[in-house]
């Protein structure tokens, strides 16, 4: 069904003509501000969008209704008049008891979700005392080296009346093993507990470069939390396959989304090899996107992800289940888009970043607090961050009815555009022997590095106006009260561990350990139950991770440039 009459269209061809041709003597006397207007990621924008540039779509094809395929304008028929997103403040800091605090402070505060921030140490397998991780204790997130820590990281939140978040990924599946154990001392069926788990690999390899192990068993490892999670965890999703971090790492819009659907279609084909059906795992399959300053760039890039992700899945992958057509995401605001210099102002870019994740339909968001370019959200900027959502989801409007930018000319012109450039990223990934080959060959590193570059030369020429940092500089310093982490806690934190290693039984850590090791050097075996029993042995992450390290060696990313 097309959406315009072509009788209409070649009428409007004729009216625009004229109109053009008077645009262009108005713009002799009133010149446009710059010879050229583009988004954020070099899409030239015209001055004014119509039919005529929607001229070849079908509405049943292209947009459809909300909650229907190819669900362009949302995942939900009734979009935030029935529920509004999740409001899931990313949080983590110091030891265990400290960001627990945080979470019963944000839950007190209206918040909907929790999300766990890791430190550096954990994120890459190390426990708290190891010399790898001397300097590094609790600075970007929580040390968790043990379940003991997990223990107490969780106590007393509800977490089966709650959905949980960890960014977590080469030791994901320790320390999803670490969440489950810990609920269910608590009396908490695993199959009650819901939340997502990041364990997108394949981004650390293109742009985070959190990478541990090589990427075939990484990929062993990945898909042996998805085989679990479709038998054991049917409210879990085991992967939130990450744009996020490629996007912070300077991609352009399109390029965070054509990679990130790219790795997702990588992770349906591995488990599809590992003999599951794709309407066993596909519906808990999430994403994670970035709300970066373009507006209706962003806007646009959600509702093309969401067309992509449906069609790719039922026409290529074959899925029946509608629920496997459905792309749903979490959206974080972005920090590389935060400064040092007036830190206040960065409370309007998040409010903005943040309306245009609403307006694109997330199912959950995080918006970053106004100090993070300094340090670590204080409880008073992550209160404002907060309450930001709270101002969009109760005072804006634009929750009132589904999909209110649905039928922008711009915004419907610039959806297509950004497919058209996936598809194109898609295709020469192809030619590259396909996701693997690609980072193996440093394709993705190269986009992304030549992409950042891009941006930071327009920024130094002043082609690209940063407030308060290449233009409307003040010399007056904005003084913002900074998160100060409690000093004793690095020797709490120590001491627990101590007590756990003393206080268990080395036999049966020792066994575990082994059953461990001999389970990831076979072919066959799922690595979840081993981990979960090496975990209920109090074996601590890096003596795990450890063992994995012995087994499939530790991976060096080659010089790329």
């Amino acid at each position: 069904m097309p959406l315009f009459d072509p009788t209409a269209l070649a009428n409007l061809q004729q009216e625009w003509m004229h109109w053009e041709a008077a645009r262009g003597r108005a713009g002799e006397q009133l010149p446009e501000r710059r010879p050229e207007f583009t988004t954020m990621s070099g899409v030239p924008i015209a001055g004014l969008f119509t039919p005529l540039d929607l001229a070849d779509s079908e509405y049943d094809r292209d947009l459809g209704l909300p909650g229907e395929y190819p669900f362009t304008r949302g995942v939900h028929a009734t979009g935030y008049r029935g529920r509004l997103w999740t409001m899931r403040m990313f949080a983590g800091f110091g030891t265990a008891e400290e960001t627990n605090l945080r979470f019963k402070y944000l839950l007190a505060h209206g918040q909907t979700g929790l999300s766990v921030a890791f430190d550096m140490p954990t994120l890459y397998g190390y426990d708290t005392d190891a010399p790898e991780a001397e300097g590094e204790f609790g600075r970007c997130g929580v040390a968790v080296s043990s379940l003991a820590d997990m223990e107490v990281l969780l106590a007393d939140l509800p977490l089966a009346d709650i959905t949980t978040s960890m960014t977590i990924n080469s030791p994901a599946a320790i320390i999803w093993a670490m969440y489950i154990v810990a609920a269910e001392k608590r009396g908490i069926v695993r199959a009650r507990l819901g939340g997502t788990l990041q364990n997108d690999i394949l981004k650390e390899y293109i742009a985070q470069k959190e990478f541990i192990f090589p990427p075939q068993p990484s990929m062993r490892l990945l898909t042996d939390t998805v085989e679990f999670a479709a038998r054991e965890m049917p409210l879990w999703n085991p992967i939130s396959v990450s744009g996020y971090h490629i996007r912070e790492a300077g991609a352009t819009a399109a390029q965070e989304l054509a990679f990130t659907l790219a790795d997702g279609f990588e992770y349906v084909r591995w488990a599809i090899r590992r003999g599951l059906s794709v309407d066993a795992f596909a519906p808990r399959i999430s994403f994670f996107f970035n709300a970066h300053n373009d507006f209706f760039e962003e806007i646009a890039k959600y509702r093309a992800a969401r067309r992509i992700w449906a069609r790719e899945m039922k026409e290529t992958f074959g899925a029946e289940n509608p629920r496997s057509w459905l792309l749903r995401f979490h959206t974080q605001t972005a920090g590389a888009s935060l400064t040092a210099q007036q830190p206040l102002n960065n409370v309007a870019r998040v409010a903005m970043q943040a309306l245009a994740a609403v307006l694109g339909g997330t199912q959950s968001l995080h918006t970053n607090s106004l100090d993070e370019a300094l340090a670590l959200p204080s409880e008073e900027a992550v209160t404002v961050a907060l309450r930001t959502q709270q101002i969009i989801a109760n005072e804006s409007g634009v929750t009132n009815t589904v999909d209110p930018l649905g039928g922008s000319y711009f915004v419907e012109a610039l959806t297509d555009e950004l497919e058209r450039q996936a598809y194109g990223y898609f295709r020469r990934i192809d030619e590259q022997g396909g996701v693997l080959r690609a980072i193996e060959e440093g394709y993705f590193q190269r986009e992304i590095t030549e992409s950042a570059v891009r941006y930071q030369r327009e920024v130094e020429s002043r082609r690209r106006i940063i407030v308060g940092v290449n233009d409307y500089v003040s010399g007056e310093a904005q003084p913002v009260p900074l998160l100060r982490m409690d000093v004793e806690g690095y020797h709490r934190q120590l001491q627990r561990l101590a007590e756990v290693r003393a206080q268990r039984d080395p036999e049966t850590v020792r066994m575990r350990l082994d059953e461990l090791a001999a389970a990831a050097q076979s072919n066959n075996a799922n690595l979840m139950a081993p981990i979960l029993a090496a975990v209920h042995a109090y074996s601590t992450l890096q003596e795990m991770m450890d063992v994995l390290r012995r087994v499939w060696g530790v991976y060096e990313e080659p010089v790329i440039l």
